[in-house]
C-alpha cells in the first residue's frame, strides 16, 4: 500500500508553490455533498497559478493532502471549537494533536480562529471566547516553538464597521470596541494581520440605484470616487473598503494602526442568485473576479497605503450546494463540482505568484500560445469536464493494485 500511494502521488500534477511575493489566494470551502476529492482541487490550483489556499477547518486528511505541495495554507479553527481552545490546556492539546503533526510537510502559515464571530448568529455566545482562544493558541504555538512559523488571527465581516463611506470617516461599531481594541493589541504584539471578508457585491445588491456597477466590479475604466475629507480618489469599491478598515483601526487604536496590516480573507461575486438578487450573473462574476486578479497582480496597495501590496483570497474554488441562505450563497465558485468552469475567465498574475503551474483540460497557463510561465492564465467554460482525470487516477490505482497482487 505505501508503494501504491507513492505511485499515485507521482501521477498527480504539480501544485503551485507560494513565494513571498505571491499575493493571490483562494478559499477552498467544502460545504457540499458532491465535491471532488482534495487531489482534484490540487490540480485546479495548479492550473490557476494560485499557491495560497484558505481552509475553514483543520481536517487532518485534508492537511495531509497538501503535504509537500508547496501550497501555503490558512487553516481555520471552526467556531464550534472556540470554547475548547480558549483555555491553555485545550489550545495546547489541539495544536499538538492537529497542527504540529502536519508540520513542516504541510505549509501552514496562518490559523484563523473562527469566522465572522463578532457579527454571526452566535456572536453573543462566541464573542467572549474569541480573544482568549486566539491568545491561548498563540501561546501553545510558542510553547512548541511554532509561533514564528504560524500566525494567529481571525476573519471579520465588514459589518464590524458602523460606517464605511467615505473611507476616512469609517469607525467600528461602538458595541464591538471592548472586544476589538484588545484584538488589535494582540495583532500589534504578535505581528499577525487583520482579516476582513469584503464583498462589493453586497453593497451593489442592496442599493443598485446608488452604487455604480462598474465601481463595484472594479472596472479599470471607472473614474473613481473621491473621499472629500482625505482628498484621496478611490478607483474601485474594494480598495475603498480596505481603507475604511484601516481608518477604523486608527480611530480605535492609533498605536495598532501603525503596525497592523489589513488583508482581504474573502471576496467574490456570485454567478447566479434568486430573482431579487440584483447583479448575480456569470458575466458580472467573471468581470469582478478577473478584475480582482488583475488588481492583485499589479502588486499595488490602496490609496491610503500605496506602499503595501494588497493581499486577497478569492471566494471560492467550488460552488457549494449545501450552503444555507439565498441561491447566491451556493454560486460563488470558479468551478462546478465536476471540475468544469462556471464561466470563462482570463487574467494575468506575476510569474512568481506560483513557482510552478500546469494546465490540464479546461485550465491553461500561458494563453495565446505563450509559455506556461508567462503569467497569463485562462479558464474556458466551453471545455470538457475535469472529472475524468481523477476517474483515470482511480483506474490507475486499480491496475496498480492488480500488479501488486501478482
Amino acid at each position: 500500500m505505501p508503494l501504491l500511494l507513492l505511485l499515485l502521488v507521482l501521477l498527480l500534477p504539480a501544485a503551485p508553490e507560494a513565494t513571498p511575493s505571491a499575493l493571490l489566494g483562494i478559499n477552498y470551502g467544502r460545504v457540499g455533498n458532491n465535491l471532488p476529492p482534495t487531489t482534484s482541487a490540487l490540480q485546479l490550483l495548479a492550473g490557476l497559478g494560485v499557491g495560497r489556499v484558505r481552509l475553514y477547518d483543520a481536517d487532518p486528511a485534508t492537511l495531509r493532502s497538501f503535504a509537500n505541495t508547496g501550497v501555503e495554507l490558512v487553516v481555520g479553527v471552526p467556531d464550534e471549537c472556540l470554547a475548547a481552545v480558549s483555555t491553555p490546556s485545550g489550545a495546547f492539546s489541539w495544536v499538538r494533536s492537529v497542527i504540529q503533526p502536519a508540520l513542516p510537510a504541510t505549509k501552514i502559515a496562518v490559523l484563523t480562529v473562527g469566522n465572522e464571530v463578532l457579527t454571526g448568529a452566535n456572536s453573543s455566545t462566541l464573542s467572549p471566547s474569541l480573544l482568549p482562544a486566539m491568545q491561548c493558541i498563540h501561546d501553545a504555538l510558542a510553547q512548541l516553538g511554532l509561533d514564528r512559523q504560524v500566525a494567529v488571527t481571525t476573519a471579520h465581516n465588514l459589518g464590524v464597521l458602523a460606517t464605511s463611506y467615505p473611507p476616512s470617516s469609517a469607525y467600528f461599531r461602538k458595541d464591538l470596541l471592548p472586544v476589538l481594541c484588545p484584538i488589535l493589541d494582540f495583532h500589534a504584539r504578535t505581528g499577525s494581520p487583520f482579516l476582513v471578508n469584503a464583498y462589493p457585491y453586497f453593497a451593489y445588491a442592496e442599493d443598485p440605484a446608488g452604487v455604480e456597477l462598474e465601481y463595484a466590479l472594479l472596472e479599470p475604466g471607472h473614474g473613481g470616487v473621491p473621499d472629500p475629507s482625505s482628498g484621496l480618489r478611490y478607483p474601485n469599491m474594494l480598495v475603498a473598503q480596505v481603507d475604511a478598515v484601516y481608518h477604523a483601526i486608527a480611530a480605535a487604536n492609533r498605536a495598532a494602526a501603525r503596525a497592523v496590516e489589513v488583508r482581504v480573507s474573502e471576496t467574490g461575486w456570485p454567478s447566479a442568485g434568486d430573482g431579487n438578487e440584483t447583479g448575480a450573473t456569470p458575466r458580472n462574476a467573471a468581470r469582478y473576479n478577473g478584475n480582482v486578479m488583475r488588481l492583485v497582480g499589479e502588486g499595488k496597495g490602496t490609496p491610503l497605503r500605496p506602499d503595501g501590496a494588497l493581499r486577497v483570497y478569492m471566494f471560492a474554488l467550488f460552488n457549494e450546494n449545501m450552503k444555507p441562505g439565498p441561491s447566491s450563497e451556493r454560486n460563488y465558485g470558479l468551478f462546478k463540482p465536476d471540475g468544469t468552469p462556471v464561466y470563462e475567465l482570463a487574467y494575468r498574475l506575476p510569474k512568481d505568484n506560483a513557482t510552478t503551474s500546469s494546465g490540464t483540460g479546461s485550465i491553461t497557463g500561458g494563453g495565446g500560445g505563450g509559455p506556461q510561465n508567462s503569467g497569463y492564465y485562462s479558464i474556458s467554460a466551453s471545455a470538457t469536464a475535469n472529472v475524468g482525470w481523477w476517474t483515470w487516477t482511480q483506474a490507475c490505482a486499480a491496475v496498480l493494485l492488480m500488479m501488486i497482487a501478482f
